[in-house]
């Protein structure tokens, strides 16, 4: 697209803002940048349940499992979800670039992202408060069949001061529509009495740590640096866990626990 087209939507955004129609103005802007075979906007506060603000796609495959199972427990898992969690998280982000070293190998990838039929995933982050993030998620998936190019991932992060602002100044005053008025507890302590309280099993607040470290997709050497301890004492860690909820598998723990992650979240 030429400089003078680019101006052209970048106006068009500018004029839209606090109207209606940002949403599509802005996705419109994205695209002049990095063509996406589907683009979603979603909101997060703090651990609550994401929402949705828009979406678009080219094959409607890639967003069948969003609903029910990813704003249903699985974006728990999410390394995007993570990164609002570290909270004030501006700019262009893409997924390979902050997700664990193992997360290809995880039952989360091969049930989640293979059934999306994405090959890569670019987020614009913007911080509208301490506690809420959007992100603007651009994807490629088997529409196109390849992955991001590195002038598409140039020119998304040379305007991200841009495109982060104007998502910021558009939602500046969103709120969540629904959710508990109070803050959940802990993840790790919620994990923990559910399961308790559904397989009558009995996790310490490490072991349950770890257990979320593993389904996540980190290595006993990333768990190890997350929590300042060495990949031996993760490795005892991950036998005791096991030996706690009767399973000899990563496989076998994501069976166990991912049931559960949609009670997590109420």
């Amino acid at each position: 697209m030429k400089p003078s087209d680019n101006a052209s939507v970048l106006a068009q955004a500018i004029r839209s803002l606090g109207q209606r129609g940002f949403a599509r103005a802005y996705a419109e802007l994205l695209r002049a940048h990095a063509s996406f075979d589907n683009l979603i906007i979603i909101a997060y506060h703090g651990e609550r349940r994401p929402e949705v603000l828009y979406r678009e796609f080219t094959d409607p495959v890639v967003y069948l499992p969003m609903d029910d199972q990813y704003l249903g427990g699985a974006y728990l898992l999410d390394p995007l979800y993570h990164q609002h969690l570290r909270g004030d998280t501006r700019g262009v982000i893409r997924l390979q670039d902050v997700a664990p070293d193992h997360f290809r190998r995880t039952q989360y990838y091969c049930t989640y992202y293979q059934q999306t039929t994405l090959l890569d995933e670019i987020a614009v982050f913007s911080s509208i408060s301490d506690d809420i993030t959007i992100t603007a998620s651009l994807g490629r998936d088997r529409s196109s069949g390849q992955p991001f190019s590195r002038k598409d991932i140039q020119a998304l992060r040379n305007n991200e001061l841009i495109l982060s602002a104007l998502a910021e100044n558009h939602w500046r005053d969103y709120q969540p529509g629904t959710g508990p008025a109070t803050l959940p507890a802990p993840l790790g302590e919620r994990l923990r009495d559910a399961l308790k309280r559904q397989h009558d099993i009995s996790l310490s607040p490490r072991q349950a740590e770890v257990a979320l470290y593993i389904l996540r997709g980190h290595s006993s050497l990333s768990i190890g640096l997350n929590l300042d301890v060495s990949p031996e004492t993760i490795k005892v860690f991950r036998r005791q866990l096991y030996a706690r909820c009767g399973i000899s598998s990563q496989a076998e723990l994501f069976a166990l626990l991912m049931p559960m992650f949609a009670s997590l979240t109420e």
